[in-house]
């Protein structure tokens, strides 16, 4: 019957993994807990206060990242925020900015855009939005 049957108990050593498997497409922003392995395509924005996140080589994002532990080897389209550990794997292909407090790169892999160190990985997104915006014409018509 539906109730009965109860989970195993979990040991502290336990944490909560979600896989998106190859193949798979997810469109929107995702926000987890726990461990994310990514080996197929996440269009929108990932975030954690507590998580890693995993991208495998076949994974690819297209949006901003923001995690404390993040392992990339596969492509993001889009800003990285790691605010305790980012490390770029010999496939990582990141066409955006890259915000860290610690990061180890492995031979091969590229960042196209900026690597900013900050001492908890987090950029102050006021000034950047304004530097990015300076400069800009708009035009009425």
């Amino acid at each position: 019957m539906w109730g009965k049957n109860k989970a195993p108990a979990r040991s502290s050593g336990d944490h909560d993994m979600t896989l998106i498997s190859a193949g798979t497409e997810v469109e929107g922003n995702v926000i987890f807990t726990g461990a994310l392995l990514i080996e197929g395509k996440v269009c929108g924005n990932l975030y954690s206060d507590d998580g890693h996140l995993t991208l495998s080589g076949s994974g690819m994002v297209e949006g901003d990242i923001k995690a404390p532990r993040v392992v990339l080897n596969g492509a993001v389209r889009g800003n990285v925020f790691a605010t305790e550990h980012l490390e770029l794997a010999a496939d990582a292909e990141i066409s955006g900015n890259v915000y860290y407090n610690v990061i180890e790169m492995v031979k091969g892999s590229q960042v196209n855009g900026s690597l900013e160190h900050h001492p908890n990985g987090e950029a102050d997104i006021k000034p950047l939005i304004a530097k990015a915006t300076a400069g800009t014409v708009v035009e009425h018509g």
